[in-house]
């Protein structure tokens, strides 16, 4: 009889290390202004604390995922926990800027634990428990986000901002720590050689589109630096593409992308990924503002955060959900449900923002809209692709996400700056304007949504890629 490991105890150390890279994404953005006064530093200059850590989990995702379908995911897990520990520690024990912007760039190897996590929900659970595992593994990213802002004014504001990092290295320990000795290696593999020029040309795309998109606000949107990267990173991208479809062994096959299932899936993160640091922007901004503008609740840093949790529980009770309702009727009834969720929460505040319920249900409506979407993508995409390509497709997904996320922050900060006043203070319009924005983009991942292939074509595409777990994944 074949010893099956614990899958409960598999699906927290799991958690714990998705926990732990997504809480540190986010946890430190409303604690720049604290940590430039600490360390003496400009704001374009500690803005880096949160590009660094950007531009290493958009570069190193892909790689670190392809390497953990060729040698074991397990393996590969393990050295991205402990490089997120090492950086983390480091983060900690910062005594100036450039440490802890190199000890964030160390933490950014971890954005490949999704798509390693997701690959061995895969092939070790029982089939009846992965789609519903893998919703909640997806969600937790959007999770992990809400709760760093909630968390980053309460910790800064009782203890320091070193705090930003030492907690999150206790969930890392653990996770680690369980990864190590509860874990069995997973058996799933694709052998090959790392693509070393693909990976070359992507981490150049990557960097150049992220760095443009990231510092556009700053040096301008007209600048040679930003025209410059924006144009190289396209460039870039193409060239990728050439060679991927070159090499034996690609870096991602970028065929996939072909795939219905898989390309709907890539537009419908990349919404998400706007909308969910949409509303971490424009949310707290709007709560903070003074009251005596007529528009602003004057709520302090830690209680605008407190505000931000009904959108993190309704993502926590969204996703399971998610997963079940994959299982069910497949990926694109939830994926329909997010994207008309978050339409309707950006919708609310954009017709009128003036009371706190409206700002609270919108927050739960856009927990409802990412919790299924985000849980329904990386469904839609393990239907769709061979066991052993799992990682690098669900790389490319959080990639995708990634930049999503990227656009999102610049265009709201960019429609905030643009609608203010010459002191700096956003106006009312900013916020309708932002909200309308989020909306309409929304629109684009039902569209997605719709695009989509029904449970029936995906099965039978499903089968004529071999893939040989659909009929389990979804029944």
């Amino acid at each position: 009889m074949t010893h099956r490991p614990n899958s409960t105890l598999i699906v927290i150390y799991l958690s714990l290390g998705g926990l732990s890279f997504a809480v540190l994404q986010s946890l430190v953005a409303p604690a720049l202004a604290t940590i430039g006064r600490d360390l003496d530093a400009t704001t374009s200059a500690v803005s880096w604390v949160l590009t660094a850590y950007l531009l290493s989990a958009a570069v190193l995702t892909p790689i670190l995922a392809r390497l953990g379908d060729m040698v074991g995911k397990r393996r590969i897990l393990i050295v991205v926990l402990a490089l997120l520990l090492v950086g983390t520690v480091l983060a900690a024990l910062a005594p100036n800027l450039g440490v802890l912007i190199a000890a964030r760039a160390i933490q950014g190897a971890a954005g490949a634990v999704l798509p390693l996590s997701i690959g061995i929900v895969r092939d070790e659970l029982p089939r009846e428990q992965v789609s519903v595992t893998i919703g909640l593994l997806s969600a937790i990213f959007g999770i992990g986000a809400g709760v760093g802002i909630v968390a980053a004014g309460p910790i800064v504001q009782s203890l320091s901002w070193h705090w930003l990092f030492w907690l999150p290295a206790i969930l890392v320990v653990v996770a680690l720590l369980g990864v190590v000795l509860g874990m069995p290696e997973s058996p799933v593999r694709k052998p090959g050689r790392l693509d070393l020029v693909g990976t070359g040309v992507l981490a150049v795309s990557l960097v150049s589109l992220l760095l443009a998109i990231s510092e556009g606000e700053t040096w301008g949107w007209g600048d040679v630096r930003t025209v410059g990267l924006l144009i190289l990173g396209a460039v870039t991208l193409v060239v990728f593409v050439l060679v991927e479809l070159r090499v034996q062994s690609p870096l991602i096959d970028v065929r996939l992308f072909r795939i219905r299932g898989v390309w709907t899936a890539h537009v419908v993160a990349l919404i998400f990924g706007f909308v969910m640091f949409g509303t971490f922007v424009l949310v707290p901004t709007l709560l903070q503002l003074p009251a005596i503008t007529g528009y602003g609740f004057g709520e302090s840093v830690s209680s605008a955060g407190l505000l931000l949790l009904p959108t993190v529980v309704a993502m926590v009770v969204a996703a399971p959900i998610a997963g079940m309702l994959v299982r069910r009727v497949g990926p694109k009834p939830p994926m329909l449900i997010g994207g008309v969720s978050v339409v309707l929460a950006f919708a609310l505040p954009a017709i009128a923002h003036g009371e706190l319920w409206q700002i609270v249900v919108s927050g739960l409506l856009t927990g409802v809209g990412i919790g299924m979407a985000l849980a329904a993508c990386s469904n839609a995409i393990i239907e769709s692709v061979p066991a052993t390509q799992t990682g690098e497709a669900i790389s490319a997904n959080t990639v995708v996400r990634t930049i999503g996320s990227s656009i999102g922050t610049a265009v709201i900060a960019a429609l905030i700056t643009a609608n203010a006043t010459p002191q700096g203070l956003p106006l009312d319009k900013a916020f309708t304007i932002g909200f309308w924005a989020c909306a309409g983009v929304g629109v684009v991942a039902i569209l997605g949504a719709i695009a989509a292939p029904s449970l029936l074509k995906r099965r039978e595409a499903a089968h004529r890629l071999g893939i040989q777990d659909i009929d389990e994944l979804a029944v």
